[in-house]
């Protein structure tokens, strides 16, 4: 790698010392690191087109983290109008979340990171490129035995047809 001139991408330091602002009222942590998805629809930061597409009839489970958000009664409402479930990780603890914090780890690798972004409408089409044309249709994922979440729903709603 020395020789050719390429380097690893590394990720992002921590602040010691940072403790967060204050404490807001928090939903159980239902989804209690059971990461294995039954089924599609554990949508995380593109809920809206999630609920838009879907239209969910039974509830989904939406995991986050406690930030100020997903604590808001603006938040709460959200969930209830459109049939949603609110879990939360425990304060202070990223190995709730460990889904997430590895999605957003590998769009900050893969495509964030050195990147500085003329607009905000640069960076959100590029990380929408990112999510729809490379994450959900190519990127296999040992969780859905090496196939795309892409392919892994497909797989799952031919197989409730077939019934």
């Amino acid at each position: 790698m020395q020789s050719e001139g390429i380097r690893a991408v590394r990720g992002y330091r921590r602040h010691p010392g940072f403790k967060g602002g204050k404490h807001h009222p928090a939903a159980p942590n239902i989804l209690s690191r059971e990461f294995t998805a039954t089924k599609p629809d554990l949508a995380l930061d593109a809920l809206l087109m999630a609920v838009w597409r879907r239209k969910p009839t039974q509830k989904v489970l939406v995991h986050s983290d406690q930030g100020v958000q997903y604590t808001s009664s603006d938040w709460r409402v959200f969930l209830e109008d459109h049939n949603l479930e609110a879990s939360m990780s425990r304060r202070g603890n990223c190995h709730d979340n460990a889904v997430a914090e590895s999605f957003f780890s590998l769009l900050k690798k893969d495509r964030v990171k050195r990147k500085i972004y003329k607009t905000r409408d640069d960076a959100r089409s590029e990380i929408f490129d990112y999510i729809e044309g490379f994450y959900n249709p190519r990127r296999n994922h040992g969780t859905n035995n090496g196939l795309s979440p892409e392919e892994m729903e497909k797989q799952y709603f031919g197989k409730l047809q077939g019934v």
